[in-house]
């Protein structure tokens, strides 16, 4: 398959990346069904949606976005609020002409996308895809998240998926990281998730100390329609290590092909 096409995007004056994948033209005309669209977490980039783009694109128009300041983008003068880059997100799509797509975030990028999902108008996000989500208010300190991570680094990760991660906090630096993090740590996703309309699906790797597997469970619980995905055999960088079952997970519980099995869990009515 082609590489993706970057496109610059500004909204309310702060520019982002997007990494467009589209059938048939290299880029630059969207298809008639859902796109995918992809929202990486606190620190890091496109880079290690990579594989998991790439493989999506082989199925559905696909689009992995770099938000302002992340990546290669111009850092904005103050740090944006989780709902601004859910506009962003949003915005975004709007100006490329996308009108229905799957929001699929990984990590603090979950929180991005819960937020979209809560301002988009209805069937705009078809459905939302949270691969280990965060934070877990049992483990509501950033010391508590810090040693997760730390033991998911040093035991559940591939190689290339620590060197993508670390590489991109390097880039990142510790003064935005943190400015970012705070935000983290503060965003209520378990009074979030009640109020999102779209299906929702919850990835995690069975191994994964960040999103544990009773967070996780908790959460899809709380969706109004929500399912659980536990893959086996890693960690948080799920997306990356496990990008095949990742792929399909996606498309089956977003009825665009492809045959998983999930975990339905109880939800809230809608």
């Amino acid at each position: 398959m082609r590489e993706p096409v970057r496109l610059e995007i500004s909204v309310a004056g702060h520019a982002g990346h997007v990494f467009a994948s589209r059938e048939g033209d290299g880029g630059s005309v969207p298809a008639s069904g859902p796109a995918v669209v992809l929202i990486h977490g606190i620190g890091v980039s496109h880079r290690y949606l990579r594989r998991l783009h790439r493989l999506l694109a082989g199925s559905v128009d696909t689009y992995s976005i770099d938000l302002p300041g992340f990546g290669a983008t111009p850092r904005p003068a103050n740090t944006l609020s989780i709902a601004a880059h859910a506009r962003y997100i949003l915005s975004a799509m709007e100006q490329l002409g996308v009108p229905e797509f799957v929001l699929v975030g990984h990590s603090m990028g979950t929180q991005f996308a819960t937020e979209a999902a809560l301002q988009a108008p209805p069937g705009r996000i078809s459905n939302l895809v949270l691969m280990g989500p965060v934070v877990d208010p049992k483990r509501g300190t950033v010391a508590q998240q810090a040693l997760a991570l730390g033991r998911d680094c040093l035991l559940h990760e591939s190689p290339s998926s620590n060197a993508l991660v670390f590489t991109d906090y390097l880039r990142c630096g510790p003064v935005w990281y943190l400015k970012n993090l705070r935000l983290m740590m503060e965003y209520p996703m378990e009074q979030k998730i009640t109020g999102v309309r779209a299906p929702v699906l919850v990835v995690r790797g069975a191994n994964d100390p960040v999103a544990d597997a009773d967070w996780s469970r908790r959460l899809a619980g709380l969706a109004g329609r929500g399912q659980l995905q536990q893959v086996q055999g890693t960690g948080h960088v799920v997306q990356h290590n496990r990008a095949l079952e990742v792929r399909d997970g996606i498309l089956a519980f977003a009825g665009l092909g492809a045959a998983a099995g999930g975990e339905p869990l109880p939800g809230n009515p809608t």
